[in-house]
């Protein structure tokens, strides 16, 4: 597997780089109301307009407005976007001398679907993304993976070939689109994982 020449490394966010807590923000948002933190998820998760929100076609100011009114929340701007990024845990999953040592030899990149509010909270608030100098957002990009739009703007933002890219994402089908492009892909499981499948691409990672 280590035959190919890599020069750059793509990493998603959620799930890899930050931990998730879907819950902890949903108790928040339920706070007063008679749903449960799971309905709330699943009203927000299928609500008609959360792709318009993924992919930048709404403001955070109209996304606040718009959960509200379907809630039936008295939540100011400020409360929301508080509690909406409650979801982001605040310790990273990854040591920082992990991109630090990947930084000397290669090309980082972020790919993620996300929102504007998590993206504004993210870069100000997690020291690891001062490595990373290509950022994707879908937000930005006006497309959610696994659309190859996506990909293909993380390529063109690291200046390098889908050849000599490895794409690293929690989600396998998202893993299979960059693979499908032509990237080497791990599909992330566990950190200790991460390092055997980064040595097995012939990636020095200590």
């Amino acid at each position: 597997m280590a035959s190919r020449k890599l020069r750059a490394i793509i990493f998603d966010i959620g799930r890899v780089l930050i931990r998730i807590d879907v819950r902890r923000a949903m108790s928040g948002l339920a706070a007063g109301l008679s749903l449960s933190p799971e309905e709330i998820w699943g009203a927000i998760e299928n609500d008609p307009r959360w792709p318009d929100w993924q992919e930048g076609r709404m403001t955070p100011r109209d996304w606040h407005l718009h959960i509200a009114r379907r809630l039936g929340t008295t939540l100011s701007f400020e409360q929301f976007t508080e509690i909406w990024n409650r979801v982001l845990d605040p310790q990273p999953m990854q040591d920082l001398s992990l991109f630090e040592t990947l930084s000397k030899t290669y090309r980082l990149a972020l790919l993620s679907n996300t929102d504007p509010i998590h993206v504004a909270h993210m870069e100000a608030h997690y020291d690891f993304f001062r490595f990373f100098p290509v950022r994707v957002y879908s937000c930005a990009v006006g497309a959610s993976k696994p659309s190859p739009i996506v990909y293909l703007e993380a390529l063109r933002g690291s200046k390098v070939q889908s050849s000599e890219t490895v794409y690293i994402d929690d989600i396998s089908a998202y893993v299979e689109a960059a693979r499908s492009l032509g990237m080497a892909g791990i599909h992330y499981q566990s950190p200790p994982a991460l390092m055997d499948g980064l040595r097995d691409l012939g990636i020095q990672v200590a």
